[in-house]
């Protein structure tokens, strides 16, 4: 056995030089000679170690893919496409802690993948999935050799990396396989680990860069350098670059060195990704439905291409906001034939020198509707440029100028009217299956349908004579309509489009129980909230001040749409109680934490407020356990917390 072990160390020793430091410093033939002697000595012994290279050859093809559950949820990540989004994200951080740091790293085009190890063996790997679960693909990461399959920390560990095919090796691959050819090394990545046959994982030369400690059951890491220290000391494969910032420039400026140096690495990247490096803070910012609010993925530009301008239009949104619209010479970019492209305002247009018969330069980033960058030197033409509109373009009204947009004044202008509507039928808000703007704008113009309410005064025969709709159109339609009466109290105010109110400002509305009570609260209540700001803030005292606001709302009231509040469970040592966790804790995370305070008759909420009742202060606790002591709101630390859940 001794020979056997060392076989297996020499062996990995010599594979994490050759795939992890890019440093080889054997030849293959004696790899080879070794190996074959490891394999004889495995048949005659019948032992082959967990950590034996000889796993990695790939087995036999399997049936089909089994689910995994993540012990801890994989997130994706927020995006942003301009500077001006990565500095609101860096604002956002600062505001929670003035001290934070950031980490910069690539970001890779692949598949994410999660593999974890229990007591220092590797024991599976899966794909990233919905977050929550995944697939089983342990068969096929075997095949990769860029991770270790022994390592020294002895808990249950999750890492997460990003499964790649260097672009050398596409290249190589799709000139020695021509009938088997890859499009791209993203799909080629993905494909591979994601194929029933091991065999092809490893044929098409599939490796993993590593980012990122998803879970440690013993002695969490406090930050990102931390993890990425221990990643390397572990073996895993990870990527040079990595920054550690402290200002918006340092960031701006490790963006841009990404930008300039992905061109030149032989991996596929789209964009840089921007980290809070503190455990702490991280815990103190926590999560949205979706993503960290404490990480952002910075995309960069898409393809690009040049057209004329033939007229520029204005649109009006739901908010009555005029928004310049470019319509276009036809052109193909990012797979699709473009024939208008935005600009954000008046002042984007001139400072760009868009006007009709310009040449201009049009972007395509993140498969939204293209941008015009500006004009192109040289190609201007005769034509002046647009003036800025006094009155809407649709129904007359005088125009009022807030920062650099305009607006509408008028309530009921057509366009903005049928923009509010469709909003509140989108299937986060309402979710009025069937009810399209289309639909909406056939209702607006022949059936007088202007507000909210309307829509549940529409019965069979509102239908009758309009083009298009049908016994079971209408049917479902009508359906679909009063099944929007059972909604949920965030989702209708997020359906009522109210100014600023997304869906996470309106989930943390939501805690308060009603809209009366939401109605009540004041300034200083509502800017006190984690996702809520002035601008935000003056917008739902605005909202509910209204009179005509408020009368709409009773009319819902009175069809039948009753916001329900989230079931909450009515018994337990939390019952009645709203809780909210700061700081680190080191028994659970913070999501798993709410879990279980939820699960136990509480609400657990984000922001310390009046509401509050309870706050639970873990390692490094912030601002938020100061302004529970200027409350006076109970304060309890870990200890308590776990006997409480006894």
């Amino acid at each position: 056995m001794d020979r056997q072990r060392y076989l297996i160390d020499t062996l990995n020793r010599w594979a994490y030089e050759y795939y992890v430091l890019d440093a080889p410093s054997h030849s293959d033939r004696e790899y080879d000679r070794l190996y074959d002697e490891l394999k004889e000595l495995e048949r005659t012994t019948g032992i082959v170690a967990p950590d034996s290279p000889t796993r990695r050859v790939g087995g036999e093809p399997v049936k089909g893919f089994e689910r995994h559950t993540h012990i801890a949820r994989l997130y994706s990540l927020d995006k942003a496409v301009t500077e001006d989004e990565l500095a609101a994200f860096f604002t956002r951080v600062k505001k929670t802690d003035g001290d934070a740091e950031f980490t910069v790293e690539y970001k890779y085009d692949g598949l994410t993948v999660c593999l974890t190890y229990d007591n220092g063996e590797f024991i599976r790997a899966s794909t990233r999935g919905n977050g929550v679960e995944g697939e089983d693909v342990t068969a096929q990461v075997l095949t990769v050799r860029s991770f270790p399959l022994k390592i020294a920390y002895r808990g249950t560990l999750e890492v997460r990396g990003e499964a790649v095919i260097r672009l050398s090796v596409l290249e190589k691959y799709n000139r020695e396989h021509p009938s088997d050819s890859l499009k791209n090394a993203r799909n080629a990545a993905a494909g591979a680990v994601r194929n029933l046959d091991p065999k092809m994982t490893r044929e098409k030369g599939v490796e993993i860069l590593f980012y990122d400690v998803n879970y440690m059951s013993e002695q969490p890491l406090p930050s990102q350098a931390a993890a990425m220290e221990f990643l390397k000391r572990e073996g895993f494969k990870t990527f040079p670059f990595f920054k550690l910032c402290g200002t918006l420039e340092e960031v701006q400026d490790a963006v841009d060195e990404i930008e300039v140096g992905r061109r030149s690495i032989d991996y596929l990247t789209d964009g840089a990704v921007v980290k809070v490096n503190g455990v702490s803070v991280r815990e103190e910012m926590g999560y949205t439905d979706k993503f960290p609010r404490w990480a952002i993925a910075y995309k960069f530009e898409a393809e690009e291409a040049e057209t004329t301008v033939r007229e520029i239009l204005w649109q009006v949104g739901r908010t009555g906001k005029l928004t310049p619209l470019a319509s276009v010479e036809a052109v193909e970019l990012a797979g699709a034939t473009v024939r208008r492209a935005t600009l954000n305002n008046y002042g984007d247009i001139m400072r760009k020198n868009v006007r009709v018969g310009a040449r201009v330069l049009i972007r395509r980033s993140n498969e939204v509707i293209p941008e015009i960058l500006g004009a192109i030197d040289g190609t201007m033409s005769e034509t002046p440029p647009p003036e800025k509109p006094s009155v809407c373009p649709y129904c007359g009204s005088a125009i009022t100028e807030l920062g650099a947009n305009l607006f509408c004044s008028n309530r009921t202008c057509p366009p903005r009217v049928v923009q509010q509507l469709t909003h509140y039928c989108t299937k986060n808000a309402a979710d009025i299956e069937g009810m399209s703007e289309a639909t909406v704008r056939l209702l607006y113009a022949k059936r007088g349908v202007r507000k909210f309410s309307d829509l549940y005064a529409l019965t069979r025969e509102s239908f009758s004579g309009l083009e298009g709709f049908k016994d079971k159109k209408i049917s479902n339609l009508l359906s679909a309509i009063e099944k929007s009466k059972d909604i949920t109290l965030e989702r209708l105010l997020y359906a009522l489009g109210i100014g600023q109110i997304g869906r996470v400002a309106a989930r943390d509305l939501a805690e308060f129980g009603s809209l009366e009570a939401i109605a009540a609260l004041t300034y200083e209540e509502l800017i006190s909230l984690e996702n809520i700001g002035e601008i935000t803030a003056r917008a739902i005292l605005a909202y509910f001040a209204d009179e005509e606001n408020r009368e709409e709302l009773r009319r819902l009231k009175s069809a039948g749409v009753e916001p329900k509040r989230r079931e909450r469970v009515a018994e337990g040592v939390f019952a009645g109680q709203t809780v909210v966790l700061t700081g680190s804790l080191a028994s659970y995370s913070r999501t798993e934490a709410q879990k279980r305070i939820e699960s136990l008759g509480g609400v657990a909420a984000s922001s310390v407020t009046n509401a509050t009742t309870l706050v639970i202060a873990g390692e490094k606790a912030g601002s938020k356990l100061d302004k529970a002591k200027k409350l006076g709101i109970p304060i309890i630390g870990e200890e308590e917390f776990l006997n409480m859940l006894k």
